[in-house]
């Protein structure tokens, strides 16, 4: 079943006189019985700009031709294919008894000021895991008590630039252009659209995620 949660312009970023604009996505998995399940939105503007169902991507707002969006959208398939033949492998291994469920929450806010704002925040079972802080393209423990999962996979993926550098470079860059794009003038002045960059950071989500629900399926929940 389709669940969509539309974010106010100002979640994750703080209260002001004026709203900041903000580009903010949501993505869940659900892994139980050897099955995993997709589903999640973007927003931009405060519209609802991707939705995500299972292992299909829908784009809302048109901002990429049909044949452009179409391979995007196969990509993004492809990826989920892969991640979910991955979690059955697994799960023949080491089968599961319980239900985990993962969100990432991320994006970021361009204020009247000019300033920018980024934050990507990962919960499982709706207990806060990790959060990457963008300044210094670090992961940051938030599980309770410094549980060992959560350190390992810290550890694990601050091993890799797709998850630190890459993913700084786009929320500081990448994500704050795509807002900043959505000025009349700017958008006159780019011509271009930011849909693939879009659905390149769905890509990287899923990548966290597939390697925090990876952990569990490997450890049995302990390390």
């Amino acid at each position: 079943m389709l669940r969509l949660l539309l974010l106010c312009g100002a979640l994750g970023c703080g209260a002001g006189r004026k709203a900041p604009l903000t580009f903010t996505m949501l993505q869940w998995t659900r892994v139980s019985d050897g099955s995993s399940v997709f589903w999640g939105n973007a927003t931009l503007g405060g519209q609802l700009s991707h939705v995500l169902q299972d292992r299909n991507v829908t784009q809302v707002m048109p901002l990429e031709p049909p044949a452009a969006w179409e391979q995007q959208r196969d990509m993004v398939a492809d990826y989920l294919s892969y991640f979910s033949g991955i979690v059955q492998v697994f799960s023949k291994e080491r089968p599961l008894n319980y239900t985990q469920n993962l969100c990432c929450r991320l994006g970021c806010c361009l204020f009247p000021n000019g300033t920018a704002r980024s934050f990507y925040h990962v919960s499982l079972n709706r207990t806060a895991f990790l959060t990457f802080h963008v300044p210094n393209a670090t992961w940051e423990l938030r599980w309770p008590l410094r549980d060992p999962l959560a350190t390992f996979a810290q550890r694990e993926l601050m091993k890799y630039s797709e998850t630190t550098h890459n993913l700084q470079r786009f929320l500081n860059t990448t994500c704050v252009d795509i807002l900043r794009a959505q000025s009349p003038q700017r958008e006159k002045q780019r011509g271009r659209s930011h849909a693939p960059l879009v659905l390149g950071l769905i890509l990287g989500v899923s990548a966290v995620v597939g390697m925090a629900v990876g952990i569990f399926l490997c450890t049995g929940g302990s390390c």
